[in-house]
């Protein structure tokens, strides 16, 4: 092996050092920085005036894994809306904390409805957005003294598709005097991090504690996301939200979000994401939650579902009887998590194998704690499972994708110990 291979330390990535901001009450906080795992959040599409749909759609997020969701807090009604929300929410027992989106009128709605502004666990604060001129300044430190009321973080969420242009233009001036002026993405670039560390300066001047702010400039480059934020890391010791805004649809949202977002991580930056995807028509916004778990674990950064390996198939896997029990057993093993992680702790680092023929079909079984290495083409009617590394029994007939569902579910429960919680339950179920 290479020493520089050797040096290598395979399975930890250092993390940059940063305050940490708890975010949330109720009994139920979540730390972005300081050390904690990396947060995944989301923001809804709903109307917000509508209290029923978003609500609902907010579970729907908190239990495909959000820790943290975001909705549009735009006019009246929906400042209305928010304390009827977060009621709601409390009573189907979905304690997730809720960040305010504001823009333009929020040091108006925050004022008028106190309510609302109670309601919510953190505000985000577009500094382009507050206001123009000489009222931008006011309405800033207006939104920041509610804030500091209600003793609630806040994100200055910095884009540059709505950036200060009064800052744009002042650093504009001061490249126009260097003697090797910038070129025009450079200036772009420099404005929006100004932008978010003077903010946050003058919230603290205001009275904001530096651990109530989170930091975000958010572009949809690639590249120049990776740039922005290395630069504002290096700057700045507030945790940092990561994220490409208007990522995209599809397949292209999902690349472009994971090649940014993926480099960040790697160097340690980024204390909390999202995968801002475009929805499909009618499409299922939980996804962007999953791409950003998929991102995490597959980094090693966290683990949220056991990991399903698969392989792509070929010419020697024209049936797609692999294909449709890896897609049923990772969608069996993410509906499980629900109950699993609570009862069976340590369950979300079980490894699952659903291979297509006998080429790498075993040795990839054998490297899972359960796999399964399907007939290909040609090859006998027969299934070897393998647990731990063993060859535990061969199946075979119609019904191997229920039979091995069924061993998966022996193993975790034979493998994961219940929580104490659980088990005093159980133990009361025997008695009665």
């Amino acid at each position: 092996m290479s020493s520089r291979l050797s040096d290598v330390n395979f399975g930890s990535l250092e993390r940059r050092l940063c305050r940490g901001v708890s975010i949330g009450d109720r009994g139920h906080t979540v730390m972005v920085g300081g050390g904690a795992p990396v947060v995944i959040q989301s923001m809804t599409n709903t109307d917000t005036v509508d209290v029923i749909s978003t609500a609902i759609q907010i579970k729907e997020l908190a239990r495909a894994g959000s820790e943290l969701v975001r909705i549009t807090v735009n006019n009246v009604e929906a400042a209305i809306a928010v304390p009827a929300i977060r009621e709601q929410l409390d009573k189907m027992d979905v304690n997730v904390p809720l960040v305010g989106d504001f823009h333009y009128n929020g040091h108006t709605l925050l004022k008028d409805y106190p309510d609302c502004a109670k309601a919510l666990s953190k505000y985000r604060i577009n500094p382009g957005n507050v206001g123009q001129g000489a009222k931008r300044d006011t309405q800033f430190a207006q939104m920041i003294e509610l804030a500091c009321k209600y003793d609630k973080p806040i994100r200055i969420g910095v884009n540059w598709g709505s950036l200060d242009q009064s800052l744009l233009a002042r650093i504009m001036d001061e490249n126009a005097q260097r003697a090797n002026p910038w070129n025009a993405k450079s200036v772009m670039c420099e404005a929006l991090i100004t932008s978010a560390i003077e903010s946050a300066k003058r919230a603290e001047e205001i009275g904001l504690p530096g651990d109530k702010i989170i930091l975000s400039c958010k572009v949809s480059g690639v590249q120049d996301l990776i740039a922005v934020y290395r630069e504002l890391a290096r700057r700045c010791g507030y945790p940092l939200h990561l994220g490409l805004t208007e990522a995209g649809m599809g397949s292209k949202g999902i690349v472009a979000s994971t090649a940014a977002l993926s480099v960040l991580l790697q160097e340690g930056i980024g204390d909390t994401i999202r995968i801002s995807l475009t929805p499909e028509p009618g499409g299922d916004r939980c996804k962007e939650v999953i791409v950003g778990q998929e991102i995490l674990q597959t980094m090693g950064l966290r683990k949220f579902t056991p990991m399903v390996i698969a392989c792509p198939g070929c010419g020697r896997t024209t049936s797609t009887v692999f294909q449709e029990l890896a897609d049923d057993i990772q969608t069996f093993l993410r509906d499980q998590m629900l109950v699993w992680k609570t009862e069976y702790p340590g369950v979300e680092s079980m490894n699952v194998a659903v291979m297509g023929c006998i080429v790498n079909g075993p040795g990839e079984s054998k490297h899972a704690n359960i796999g399964i290495s399907l007939p290909g083409t040609g090859e006998s009617p027969a299934a070897p499972i393998f647990i731990d590394g063993v060859k535990a029994m061969t199946l075979r007939g119609d019904n191997i994708a229920k039979e091995f569902q069924s061993i998966v579910l022996d193993y975790v429960k034979s493998h994961y110990a219940p929580t104490a919680q659980n088990l005093d339950k159980e133990l009361i179920k025997n008695i009665g």
